[in-house]
């Protein structure tokens, strides 16, 4: 499918925080917000929001990723910054440091956030042993601050809702559960309420409940995936919380030509519009979010241009300048760690330092491994759509026999450009990895090495550069090295980036990684990471 460049442009500015449309309205309009989907083109799945006043906020998965549940605000639903994070570390077993298995494509997953009487609430529920649900609080998503307030029985995909008696309820696919005030004790039936049957069109599974309600009617927002058929997002309607629920199909597109989007929230603003929230698999970029106006008749929700997905779109709330962004460059000069980034797996904190030397992120090898899925400390942004550059820059005089650092467009297959020291000599590698992850633990059971380039490095400083390309059929990344920033070796031309539900379930990263194959000891200093979007 062809895409023209203005579409592309616009998608690229709106993401950044930038509206080159902003500038063509007239004073009349100045509080319409215009967009261009997707509003965010990068890994951003499993979307529940919240409103107070005019502030938006936003949350989605990060899985296997440190710190985790990222919540990200906006008061136009359409330009975001990145506010805070639920947890630091989750700790329930040691897979979660790397140690006696994984938990790739598992930890945190869809979540609910809720705002109610001056508190934000978020429920998640970890997609792994020992399968509880977590509900934190906090007054403020700007200042996090999050607290664990109870951990209870497993909720899959659920969502969370403080109805109008401030009686509380988790809606989960078709049951329905009341919990207590205080969210530790599930009252009355205890696997739930079934609150409809699916209907014979259902053989698939019915997923990413949002529940809202409005004008006294309860409203659950899902996706079907009926087997061999198309996925579709669909509302489930009541009069009561129990029931009886009657279904509507309120969406079904392969928008530009991508999967089949689906999986979302609906929310108003102070004004009474209505919009909703949804993602759409792209493939080795991950799940991007989709915004749409809905509008109401008969009192169901219409999705959209009457259930397809618009291009463009005007929201009449005026622009929101972000503070930050989603992705962002990193000169590694502060104080501490950007919120942007995430460590792979918990980190091992005394192994990295943003002050041992000024200017400088010193990662350090703290454990002894044979491959970068067991690596400790690997630290990840998103790649960005539709095409995207990262550079950076490595000191590595002071690695060790056996040291290896670089970077990677890792997932579970990744292109991994790295320098190698081996018998008092350094050489810059680039490898094509795939893991195989044991289905039940997550451990790594294998890891499929394929070397494609070895060159001699006798600098102390390199710059690694990936560029992706995620237009559609495409996924590839172009890796290349430098010793002067000006002149440019190309290590490997059209790596496939590929998204596995099986394994990470997660759209690829650039990652930035230094680990030991045989003693400790040594590190790297990372200079400046930076990144670039290229808007076509």
């Amino acid at each position: 499918m062809k895409i023209n460049r203005p579409f592309y442009i616009v998608s690229f500015l709106g993401f950044i925080g930038l509206n080159p449309l902003s500038a063509q309205i007239n004073h009349s309009e100045k509080a319409t917000t215009h967009f261009t989907n997707p509003i965010i083109w990068a890994d951003a799945p499993d979307l529940s929001i919240t409103r107070n006043g005019d502030d938006f906020y936003l949350i989605s998965t990060t899985m296997h990723l440190m710190p985790g549940a990222p919540v990200m605000h906006s008061k136009d639903l359409v330009h975001w910054e990145m506010s805070s994070y639920v947890f630091d570390t989750l700790n329930d077993n040691s897979k979660y440091d790397l140690l006696n298995g994984t938990v790739y494509g598992r930890g945190q997953w869809a979540s609910s956030i809720r705002y109610h009487k001056g508190k934000y609430y978020v429920l998640f529920s970890p997609n792994d042993e020992p399968f509880k649900s977590y509900f934190y609080v906090t007054d403020n998503p700007e200042k996090g601050n999050w607290k664990l307030i109870t951990r209870t029985r497993h909720f899959h995909d659920a969502s969370l809702l403080f109805d109008d008696d401030d009686r509380v309820y988790v809606f989960t696919s078709n049951k329905v559960f009341e919990l207590s005030p205080d969210f530790k004790t599930i009252i009355g039936n205890q696997d739930g309420t079934e609150v409809f049957q699916k209907d014979e069109s259902e053989t698939g599974l019915l997923e990413g409940n949002q529940i809202i309600k409005k004008d006294g009617k309860y409203y659950m927002m899902m996706i079907s995936w009926p087997r061999g058929g198309k996925r579709r997002q669909e509302i489930y309607r009541a009069d009561k919380v129990t029931g009886p629920y009657e279904k509507k199909i309120v969406l079904e597109d392969n928008f530009l030509g991508f999967s089949y989007a689906g999986q979302g929230a609906l929310i108003d603003d102070k004004n009474g519009n209505w919009y909703s929230l949804i993602f759409q698999d792209r493939n080795g970029g991950g799940r991007v979010p989709i915004l749409m106006p809905v509008k109401w008749e008969n009192d169901w929700p219409i999705l959209g241009d009457n259930g397809k997905v618009p291009f463009t779109g005007e929201v009449p709330l005026p622009t929101f300048k972000p503070k930050n962004h989603l992705i962002e460059s990193d000169e590694f000069s502060g104080k501490k760690m950007k919120i942007q980034w995430q460590w792979n797996h918990n980190p091992v904190n005394s192994a990295w330092s943003l002050s041992e030397r000024k200017g400088f992120l010193r990662l350090k090898t703290s454990r002894v491994v044979d491959n970068l899925y067991l690596a400790p400390n690997t630290l990840t942004q998103r790649m960005q759509g539709p095409k995207s550059s990262g550079i950076v820059s490595l000191n590595v005089k002071e690695m060790k026999d056996g040291d290896v650092a670089g970077f990677s467009a890792f997932n579970g297959d990744s292109g991994i450009l790295s320098v190698i020291k081996e018998g008092g000599k350094k050489f810059i590698v680039f490898s094509s990895d795939a893991v195989s992850l044991d289905n039940k633990t997550k451990a790594v059971m294998s890891v499929k090495k394929e070397e494609k380039k070895r060159i001699p490095l006798n600098s102390d400083t390199v710059y690694f550069r990936i560029d992706a390309d995620f237009n559609l059929g495409k996924d590839l990344a172009d890796f290349y090295y430098s010793t002067d920033q000006k002149n440019w070796t190309e290590m490997e031309k059209g790596y496939k980036m590929i998204f596995d539900y099986r394994r990470f379930f997660m759209g690829s990263r650039l990652a930035v990684f230094n680990y030991a194959t045989r003693n400790l000891g040594g590190f790297v200093d990372v200079d400046f990471f930076r990144v670039n979007t290229i808007s076509e």
